[in-house]
């Protein structure tokens, strides 16, 4: 099966790597999407191991399709009883570039039209209820050509399920991974957040410390088609369960001028089985110290929703470089849409951009001194 897995701008590299890790082999990327082949149990894997990747889609169809009529004709052929019943709850999720169907809307339709034409000949029924398993169907139209996939995530890869409350300005689980995963941080050196907020980034941290699978404990809708075999799952649980690390790992900062933030960061932690390796605090990041050496600072600066913007923030962002750089060898890394940070905390190493809710940022990355 040719598989799916979008990833956001400036991250696919992160992706890749963790694929590669699996030892899945080659994977492309292509208009924003890693692409591989794989099985269902490779479709399991993925969705309970995967840090950094959105979703994971099962490509079931690729074909021509410069009018409505060829759209119908492509989607009609594609097997879809072999996936749902009767049942199935079915939704649409499309986009078109530089394609004639540009009407995403109406594209759409004429696929489910399609899938629903599809189901009825070959199960032998005049309608489908829709009040069993979701299937959401993506219709992607590039340069006239449409590809069409099956979500087999269901709910977004970032929903971890351990983030119930919320505060200012989160940063989303996957991005958070793939800046640690990116970084030169590892379970033997201290790590920091002192913008900690709801807690995102040193939960990420201490699951990717410990090798828990961010998909451990959460429900993927592949699970409730008839096509996939029931043991898949149980099975990538059990790898992820049995590569976990239970030793001693370095210590895990995080702190919030917001002792309600760290109450909620908190709680997440406690959900997501990793309370014991984060140090909670409440109090001003200028304030933040540590006494490891060649440690990683990961962090999400205000700059917007919490603050007047632009307003006060060059003297936060000349005071945050003044404090990392008094952390011995530590190496930082802080992405930000504030346009003046550079400016404020001196040229970085790497610079790159990233989004944080459909915001444009910049992921600057300041090294320290290599271990001697």
């Amino acid at each position: 099966m040719t598989l799916y897995i979008p990833a956001a701008t400036g991250i696919e590299a992160a992706v890749k790597r963790e694929i590669e890790r699996m030892g899945l082999g080659y994977a492309p990327a292509i208009r924003g999407r890693i692409c591989l082949e794989g099985d269902w149990t490779t479709v399991a894997r993925l969705n309970v191991l995967l840090r950094a990747g959105e979703r994971v889609l099962l490509g079931v169809g690729a074909f021509p399709a410069p009018t409505f009529d060829a759209l119908y004709e492509g989607a009609f052929s594609v097997p879809w009883e072999e996936y749902l019943t009767a049942h199935a709850h079915i939704l649409i999720d499309g986009k078109s570039v530089q394609s004639k169907l540009a009407a995403v809307k109406a594209a759409g339709g004429v696929v489910k039209k399609a899938v629903v034409d599809r189901l009825k000949a070959k199960l032998g029924v005049r309608t489908l209820d829709e009040r069993g398993e979701r299937a959401v169907i993506g219709v992607s139209l590039f340069a006239d050509e449409a590809t069409l996939t099956l979500d087999t995530s269901g709910d977004g890869l970032h929903k971890r399920g351990y983030r119930v409350r919320t505060y200012d300005a989160p940063l989303r689980e996957t991005t958070a991974a793939a800046i640690i995963e990116d970084s030169f941080y590892r379970r033997d050196k201290a790590f920091g957040d002192p913008f900690c907020g709801s807690g995102t980034i040193p939960i990420e941290a201490a699951l990717y410390a410990r090798n828990i699978a961010p998909g451990l404990s959460r429900d993927f809708d592949f699970m409730r088609w008839k096509c996939v075999p029931r043991e898949v799952l149980a099975l990538a649980r059990e790898e992820a369960r049995s590569n976990e690390v239970h030793g001693e790992i370095a210590p895990i900062y995080a702190s919030d001028l917001s002792p309600h933030a760290v109450a909620v960061a908190k709680e997440h932690a406690a959900r997501a089985g990793v309370a014991k390796d984060i140090l909670f605090s409440a109090g001003d990041f200028r304030a933040f110290s540590a006494a490891e050496r060649y440690g990683v600072l990961v962090s999400n600066p205000p700059y917007g929703a919490r603050m007047q913007k632009g307003k006060d923030l060059f003297p936060l962002y000349r005071d945050l470089a003044r404090m990392f750089r008094a952390l011995p060898d530590w190496s930082a890394y802080l992405i930000t849409a504030y346009e003046d940070a550079e400016r404020a905390m001196g040229r970085p190493q790497k610079r790159r951009v990233l989004y944080n809710a459909n915001l444009k940022c910049t992921l600057f990355s300041y090294f320290g001194k290599k271990p001697e």
